[in-house]
């Protein structure tokens, strides 16, 4: 996760994670990424169930309930097992995470155990009553999925109304005081629709907008021909730094970021080192601590079974299951090669990644991307967009990603 508007603006510092330690447990939420220990930022996709049947849906959520999903008791049990990890964050993801009947007595036990709480939610269902409870459970932050405006939403949703229910779940949370921002993953179907959506920020007064680069994972495999091109994509991401600095320099408080392709820090870091040296470099100190892609070391993720994944986006692959073994037992043990690999790649990574000047600030970017074009696991990532020239490679400066 790329903090555009901190980063390219300078409100963002290195001293500003140092003044606490850089402990992921003293760390307040926007500098997490900037902890020295790494703890694991868990999404739990607490059900399956879904009343809607996104296209690029990861899960592959379904309108029934799914069988056999942890039961109260259980993850009560996982979610103090996490604050006693030192997990700093559970994020309530689904399926639709308010089609679990226990989510707010959920939500409050992890907040009383110390974690910071948060839901991914379609915002469709979010009437008054539900944000009050929202609220009340003491969850801080709440993400709503807007991927267009009205007619491409609903179209991506499956389901026409889709996108005012949305709208309207965003402005209740507004109005009971609870904290909510837009989710918008990026793909050929929505992209003249992102200036838009950049516009309803404003328009709407939302605070904060995170711009997801496509994963082909669960029913987004099936959109992978619709993910951007290279070009495409550094022609979005630099519509959304330009909205960075537009919407600071206006005074407006609201913050946009850019999530799933590490691509983007390397490249804000570039444009920095052209047009302002001296903040380049801080930013260059920022970007080493986040330390690019962390699936595997402090980003989990655990299904509504209870089984352990890299991150929500390696449904395929457990590392094991929290009704046998405690999460913090799991993620520790390093027995799996994919573990150890993901906790230590640089002698595994191939190709441009491999030997990319930039490794440090990408690590790699998203395997699960790499093994789902290339079926290898190591290979680089193809939506990587800086030429072969950008990330110290010879050659024209003209290559893109190709297995290696």
């Amino acid at each position: 996760m790329l903090d555009c508007t901190r980063l390219l603006c300078g409100t963002a510092h290195p001293a500003d994670a140092l003044r606490y330690g850089r402990a992921s447990g003293q760390l307040p939420a926007n500098l997490l990424r900037y902890s020295s220990d790494k703890k694991p930022i868990v999404v739990w996709n607490s059900t399956r169930r879904c009343n809607l049947g996104c296209v690029h849906c990861y899960i592959d959520a379904k309108a029934a309930a799914g069988e056999d999903e942890l039961t109260t008791a259980e993850a009560r049990a996982f979610i103090d097992d996490l604050a006693g990890f030192g997990s700093p964050v559970i994020l309530f993801s689904g399926g639709e995470p308010l089609l679990r009947p226990d989510l707010f007595e959920l939500g409050a036990h992890a907040v009383g155990r110390g974690l910071r709480a948060v839901i991914s939610s379609n915002g469709t269902l979010i009437e008054p009553e539900a944000a009050a409870r929202i609220r009340e459970a003491g969850f801080s932050y709440v993400g709503v999925s807007l991927d267009g405006m009205e007619a491409v939403n609903d179209r991506f949703r499956a389901r026409r109304g889709a996108f005012r229910e949305a709208l309207g779940g965003i402005r209740n949370c507004r109005e009971a005081g609870v904290r909510v921002g837009l989710r918008f993953t990026l793909n050929r179907h929505n992209l003249d629709d992102l200036a838009d959506i950049l516009d309803l920020l404003v328009t709407e007064d939302i605070p904060r907008a995170c711009f997801y680069h496509l994963v082909y994972a669960g029913r987004g495999s099936r959109l992978r021909a619709a993910d951007l091109s290279h070009e495409q994509t550094r022609s979005a991401v630099d519509l959304i730094f330009a909205r960075a600095r537009e919407y600071h320099a206006r005074g407006l408080d609201l913050e946009l970021l850019t999530v799933d392709n590490h691509t983007d820090g390397v490249y804000l870091y570039q444009r920095l080192r052209e047009e302002q040296p001296a903040r380049a470099e801080e930013v260059l100190q920022l970007l080493r601590w986040n330390g690019g892609n962390s699936s595997g070391v402090g980003l989990a993720a655990v299904d509504p079974q209870g089984n352990v994944h890299a991150d929500q986006f390696w449904q395929h692959y457990s590392f094991g299951n929290v009704r046998s073994r405690p999460f913090s037992e799991i993620w520790t043990d390093t027995s799996d090669p994919l573990m150890a690999g993901l906790k230590d790649r640089r002698t595994r990574l191939k190709g441009r990644c491999g030997a990319c000047a930039y490794l440090d600030l990408c690590n790699g970017n998203f395997r699960v991307r790499a093994e789902a074009v290339y079926g290898d696991v190591w290979a680089p990532d193809p939506a990587c967009y800086l030429t072969d020239a950008e990330i110290g490679l010879s050659g024209s400066g003209n290559e893109t990603a190709a297995a290696g």
